[in-house]
């Protein structure tokens, strides 16, 4: 998708503020917010060598495959803030195992709960589980790489300023989503393969 053609999706379905989390790279979200005309929070999704992990507020640029404490550890040096996407996914090669969520717990800000593009069945329950028993904020996500993915899934929220307020807001969040199609997956698959090739 071109940023334009994300813009002009969120404008006709009325979504006024944006999460990009690109994988493993957040140059794409500085861009977005110098030209989108609603709030964009800057993040990355991180592939750690335990799992993904979600890092928003970010300034910089966290590189891939570090651990996943080193991760997080440089998530929180810029300020930013810590979330769990698609915990219980298991047709991703990514998903977190139960141990490793019980050392990285106190570090974590949110859960994403549900995840519009998981096909694991029962995945949304087992991550509200999981964000309930450890008191942690919940979150959904599109997941989105076509621009007919955005806003199937979205938290409702209060206005916010920032990362403190965001967290706030969140707090007070309505989620709201339909499962993407699963054929959406082959539009992935066809776009790396491309990406690979060209």
């Amino acid at each position: 998708m071109t940023l334009e053609q994300i813009i002009a999706r969120c404008l006709k379905i009325g979504i006024n503020c944006l999460a990009i989390t690109d994988h493993n790279t957040i140059a794409g979200a500085l861009r977005m917010k110098e030209m989108a005309p609603f709030p964009i929070i800057v993040g990355e999704e991180i592939l750690t060598s335990g799992g993904e992990v979600i890092g928003l507020f970010l300034s910089q640029e966290i590189p891939s495959k570090l651990s996943i404490e080193e991760t997080i550890s440089l998530i929180k040096a810029q300020d930013g803030l810590v979330c769990i996407p698609h915990p219980y996914d298991r047709l991703r090669l990514s998903m977190f195992r139960n141990q490793v969520f019980e050392s990285i717990m106190p570090e974590v800000d949110i859960i994403e709960v549900f995840n519009a593009r998981s096909l694991s069945p029962n995945s949304s329950t087992r991550a509200w589980n999981l964000a309930h028993k450890y008191g942690k904020l919940a979150s959904a996500g599109s997941d989105a790489h076509t621009t007919s993915e955005i806003g199937n899934a979205y938290v409702e929220i209060p206005e916010f300023n920032g990362k403190d307020e965001f967290l706030a807001s969140l707090a007070q969040g309505k989620i709201s989503g339909n499962k993407s199609n699963p054929t959406v997956h082959f539009a992935s698959t066809w776009a790396r393969l491309k990406k690979n090739l060209s």
